[in-house]
């Protein structure tokens, strides 16, 4: 559902066309009146959970309540180019690719994503998707793999930026089909990361921590020294902001502290 209006006014209007007051959505959705309140007029975010939450009474779905951000006219042809270098995902391009300026591109998606500026990010995903396949599919090592699975998690970040919701999806299922391409323990961590965050975009808490759980095992079992710190790191991390997600706060604190806490001193050790 695209709309042009933020995801707290989107919410209320919903509300409004059913003809519900702030106090019978909150009711219904178990949330405070005040919460409620807050998220409608922006002075609070509109989380994954709370828009699930909200949106079960009123037959929508998180994303449907979430609402999705309007492509501007020229962002539109981009988009679609993005969307079939997705869908090209296993059909390399036939001229060869100078992996010197792939790795210049990569930089540069990159430094656009630390600097949240989309519109030029988006421009440039597309060719460097398929650049990025096609050295993949030429040279077939574990990091010219790695490479084409960054791509796919920038173009998840801006995906779930965006809450394109059904794209964010499909880029972490090609993330992890690249890592595994060639085996890279370390890429498939960083990818269960990315896919941890689209159960978080969906406000499925509990599947998105027992996946961060699994992959924390796997990562533990399958690296050793530097890389198994980052791994475990950053699964630890997605893995809190998970908790803190959860509506039971003293389940939270406990998957908190039993997700990060007692890891953590490996991490600094």
């Amino acid at each position: 559902m695209s709309t042009d209006l933020a995801p707290g006014a989107n919410l209320a209007a919903l509300r409004k066309e059913r003809g519900w007051s702030q106090a019978q959505m909150a009711k219904k959705a178990n949330i405070s009146v005040s919460l409620l309140s807050k998220i409608e007029v922006g002075d609070r975010a509109l989380t994954p959970a709370v828009a699930a939450a909200v949106g079960k009474p009123m037959g929508l779905s998180m994303a449907e309540v979430m609402g999705t951000t309007p492509v501007t006219r020229g962002a539109k042809q981009p988009l679609e180019d993005l969307r079939a270098a997705i869908r090209d995902y296993d059909l390399p391009g036939r001229e060869a690719v100078e992996e010197s300026r792939l790795s210049a591109d990569m930089g540069a998606a990159d430094r656009y994503r630390k600097k949240v500026d989309v519109s030029s990010l988006l421009t440039m995903l597309p060719k460097l998707l398929r650049d990025a396949t096609t050295n993949a599919y030429a040279v077939n090592t574990a990091q010219s793999w790695m490479v084409l699975a960054d791509a796919y998690s920038t173009v998840y970040w801006l995906a779930a930026r965006h809450r394109w919701m059904d794209m964010a999806e499909l880029a972490v299922t090609r993330q992890r089909w690249a890592v595994e391409e060639k085996s890279n323990p370390l890429g498939v961590a960083v990818a269960a990361r990315d896919r941890a965050g689209t159960y978080l975009n969906f406000g499925d808490v509990e599947r998105g921590l027992s996946l961060v759980d699994r992959s924390i095992a796997e990562a533990q079992q399958k690296l050793d020294s530097t890389d198994r710190d980052i791994a475990v790191c950053i699964l630890n991390l997605r893995g809190m902001t998970l908790a803190g997600r959860l509506r039971d706060k003293k389940e939270a604190k406990r998957e908190a502290e039993g997700t990060f806490g007692p890891r953590w001193p490996r991490l600094r050790g």
